[in-house]
């Protein structure tokens, strides 16, 4: 099992990015994909998660900002940011772990990329 993080950058408040995990070892769409992030200074935080059903939740500062996209054919789990803001930045890091039940909490998942940084300026 193996996760690739790609589409990390630098990018102005308000801007985009979009995260690409390339998954291989494993079929993504049957497993819960989570995606985390660590702030400068901080500890990993939970951003959001897709359930192996297609649910998918947003951490609250997140939400109606950032969107979970699945690309089952090439194995791939995006994380669409926009309205990007300062506090957004951190190294962001793709999770996996198979089940159908799926929790916010690190601990819980087995598999992880090696992250990709993105750093919003004002």
């Amino acid at each position: 099992v193996q996760l690739v993080e790609s589409g990390g950058g630098s990018v102005q408040a308000g801007g985009t990015l979009r995260l690409s995990c390339a998954a291989s070892g494993f079929t993504s769409s049957t497993y819960c994909m989570g995606w985390f992030r660590q702030p400068p200074g901080k500890e990993r935080e939970w951003v959001a998660t897709r359930v192996r059903l297609g649910r998918i939740g947003y951490e609250n500062s997140v939400r109606g900002r950032f969107t979970i996209e699945t690309d089952n054919a090439k194995n791939i789990v995006y994380l669409q940011m926009s309205s990007l803001k300062v506090e957004d930045t951190a190294m962001y890091f793709c999770a996996a772990t198979p089940g159908d039940i799926c929790y916010v909490v690190d601990s819980f998942y087995s598999y992880w990329g090696q992250g990709t940084q993105v750093t919003v300026s004002a």
